[in-house]
C-alpha cells in the first residue's frame, strides 16, 4: 500500500490570482481612456496567445506563467458596478484577497505615470468604489495607470474621450510595462513588485 501511496500523483495547487481590468462595454467605449483597463489586459492576453470569451459578469481568460495560474477579466457590468464580476469571480475561483489585482485609469495621476498599491481609497474612481462596497474592503491591490486632464474638460467628458494622435504615440510602452508589472505582482508579490517597478514609474 506504501508503494501506490509514494507514487499517487499530489493534487495541483498552482496559486491563482484574479487580474481585474476596469472599463466599459460596447463599441462606443472603446478607444477611451476609462477603459485603459480592459486595454491592459487585451494586450496581456495577446501576449499569451489566449482570447477572452464571455462569461458570467464579464469576458474571461486564462493562462499559466511560471507556475501560476492568471485569470483575467474585464467585467461586462459597466463600470459603476464592477463589484459584482469582481466579487463572483473571488468566490467562483476561491481567489484570495492578496491575490487580487484592479487595473484602472486614474484621473488624478499624470498622463502615463503608474501606481502599484497594496490598498488604499477609490480616489473618486466609481469603479474601485462600487468594488470596495461590494466586497467591503479596500485592502485590495490597484494598479491605476495615470490619464490627467492638462485639458480642463469636464471629467465625463475627459474619461469617455478617445485618446489623442500624441498620446498614443507613447501609450504602447506603458500599457507594455503594465503587463509587466502584472506578471510580478503574481511572480514576485506585491511588495517585491512595488519595490521594483514604483522607483522606475
Amino acid at each position: 500500500m506504501w508503494l501506490i501511496n509514494l507514487f499517487k500523483k499530489k493534487p495541483n495547487k498552482m496559486k491563482k490570482f484574479l487580474i481585474v481590468g476596469l472599463g466599459n462595454i460596447g463599441e462606443d467605449y472603446f478607444g477611451t481612456r476609462h477603459n485603459i483597463g480592459f486595454e491592459i489586459l487585451d494586450n496581456l492576453i495577446d501576449d499569451h496567445d489566449g482570447v477572452f470569451k464571455i462569461a458570467r459578469y464579464a469576458s474571461k481568460s486564462t493562462f499559466k506563467y511560471k507556475g501560476r495560474c492568471f485569470i483575467c477579466i474585464k467585467p461586462n457590468t459597466y463600470m459603476n458596478l464592477s463589484g459584482k464580476a469582481v466579487k463572483y469571480w473571488i468566490q467562483k475561483e476561491n481567489i484570495d484577497l492578496k491575490n487580487i489585482l484592479i487595473v484602472t485609469d486614474d484621473l488624478n495621476i499624470p498622463f502615463c505615470q503608474l501606481r502599484l498599491r497594496s490598498k488604499g481609497s477609490s480616489g473618486g474612481h466609481n469603479g474601485l468604489k462600487n468594488i470596495e462596497d461590494v466586497i467591503s474592503t479596500s485592502s485590495y491591490s490597484r494598479l491605476r495607470f495615470g490619464i490627467g486632464n492638462k485639458q480642463r474638460k469636464s471629467q465625463i467628458d475627459f474619461v469617455l474621450g478617445k485618446w489623442l494622435k500624441s498620446e498614443k504615440i507613447i501609450l504602447k510602452d506603458y500599457i507594455s510595462q503594465s503587463c509587466q508589472i502584472i506578471l510580478s505582482f503574481g511572480t514576485e508579490g506585491i511588495q517585491n513588485t512595488m519595490n521594483n517597478f514604483n522607483n522606475k514609474l
